[in-house]
C-alpha cells in the first residue's frame, strides 16, 4: 500500500494475530521484536530492526492478563522512544481498567486515569482505541486519542442476519442499562429500529452482579438486540435476555465490541435465552472459549485505515463519519 514510508507496526504478546491482520490490510510486514522473561518473571524484549526516525505503532490490547499486558506495553513504548523513533503510537483495541473511571464510593481509586498517566509518561505520543467504556476517558490522557467505534461493524452483521425482521419493523435495540443508552440509540439509528432500556440494579458489594428490575419500551413480539461495549461475565446480558423473553420477545441477540468472557461467561451464554452473541476481535478468542453461539467479526480493517490516516496526517474524524 502506498503512503506507508517509515511506518512500522510492532506487536506485543497480547494479540499478535490482530497485529498481523492489520499489517495484511496495510500491505506491510509485521516488524521484528522478540519478547522474553527473566527467571524471576520480569519482562524483557529485543527490537530486531532500526526504528530511528520511524512512525511506530504498537499493537497491544490490555486484556487478560491485564497487568502483564499493560507492563509489556509500557516497556515497548520506552524501548522505541530510547531507540529514537520519531513518534510512538499506542494502538490498544481494548483499554483495560476502563471500568474504573470514577469513584463509586469513598476512597475508590480512579485506575483508568492512572493507566492513562502511565501510558503518557512512558513516552507515547498518541493512543488509538475503540469503544472506551466511558467516553470521558479520552480526557484522562494529555496526548491525542483517536476513539474508534465497532458499532457500524456489528450493525452491518444484523442488517444481513435479520434483514426480514428489520424490513417488517419487528426489531428493537435494547440497552442493558441506563448508562449505555447513547450507544444503543446510535445503534438503533443505524438499523432504523426502536429502542428499549433495561432498568437494572447493580450491587457494588458483589462484583459483576446485577438484577433486572424493569424494561422500558414495547418489546412484545419483537426480535431484540442487546447492545453493550463489553461482555465480561455475561451476567448482565443473560439476565436481560430472561427479562426480554418474559415480556414477549420472540428472539434475543446480543452484541458488544469487546468479548472479555471471563469466569462463567461461556457457560452462561450457552445456557441462556440468547440466540447469538456477536463481537469484534479486539480481544483474542482462544479455542476454550469458542461456541456455536458466538460470532466474531474482525475490526482490523478499521484500525488499519485509522493507522494509515494518522501516519499520513489525515483526518480520522472523517473515518467516523463514513
Amino acid at each position: 500500500m502506498s503512503g506507508v514510508k517509515n511506518l512500522k507496526v510492532f506487536s506485543g504478546t497480547a494479540h499478535p494475530d490482530f497485529a498481523k491482520r492489520i499489517c495484511g490490510e496495510l500491505g506491510i510486514k509485521l516488524s521484528a521484536i522478540r519478547h522474553y522473561r527473566f527467571s524471576d518473571g520480569e519482562m524483557g524484549l529485543s527490537v530486531d530492526e532500526s526504528v530511528r526516525g520511524s512512525d511506530v505503532f504498537v499493537i497491544q490490547p490490555t486484556c487478560f492478563p491485564a497487568n502483564d499486558n499493560l507492563m509489556e506495553l509500557l516497556i515497548m513504548v520506552d524501548a522505541f522512544k530510547r531507540a529514537s523513533a520519531s513518534r510512538v503510537n499506542v494502538v490498544t483495541p481494548y483499554f483495560g481498567y476502563a471500568r474504573q473511571d470514577r469513584k463509586n464510593k469513598p476512597r475508590d481509586p480512579i485506575t483508568a486515569k492512572l493507566v492513562a498517566n502511565l501510558i503518557t509518561h512512558s513516552g507515547a505520543n498518541r493512543v488509538i482505541s475503540t469503544d472506551l467504556h466511558a467516553g470521558q476517558i479520552q480526557g484522562f490522557f494529555d496526548i491525542p486519542v483517536d476513539h474508534l467505534t465497532g458499532m457500524p461493524l456489528l450493525a452491518s452483521y444484523f442488517k444481513e442476519a435479520i434483514e426480514a425482521e428489520l424490513k417488517k419493523g419487528e426489531v428493537i435495540v435494547v440497552s442493558p442499562d441506563v448508562g449505555g443508552v447513547v450507544r444503543a440509540r446510535h445503534f438503533a439509528v443505524m438499523l432504523k429500529a426502536d429502542l428499549a432500556i433495561v432498568d437494572k440494579r447493580r450491587s457494588y458489594e458483589v462484583a459483576n452482579f446485577c438484577e433486572v428490575m424493569d424494561i422500558i419500551g414495547d418489546v412484545y413480539g419483537k426480535t431484540a438486540i442487546l447492545v453493550d461495549d463489553i461482555i465480561d461475565t455475561a451476567g448482565t446480558i443473560c439476565n436481560a435476555a430472561v427479562g426480554l423473553k418474559q415480556r414477549g420477545c420472540k428472539a434475543v441477540f446480543a452484541c458488544a465490541t469487546h468479548a472479555v468472557l471471563s469466569g462463567p461467561a461461556l457457560k452462561r451464554i450457552n445456557s441462556s435465552e440468547i440466540d447469538k452473541v456477536v463481537f469484534s476481535d479486539t480481544i483474542p478468542l482462544p479455542e476454550s472459549k469458542r461456541s456455536d453461539r458466538l460470532v466474531q467479526l474482525s475490526i482490523a480493517p478499521l484500525f488499519a485505515e485509522a493507522i494509515l490516516r494518522v501516519h499520513s496526517d489525515r483526518s480520522v474524524s472523517n473515518l467516523f463519519e463514513k
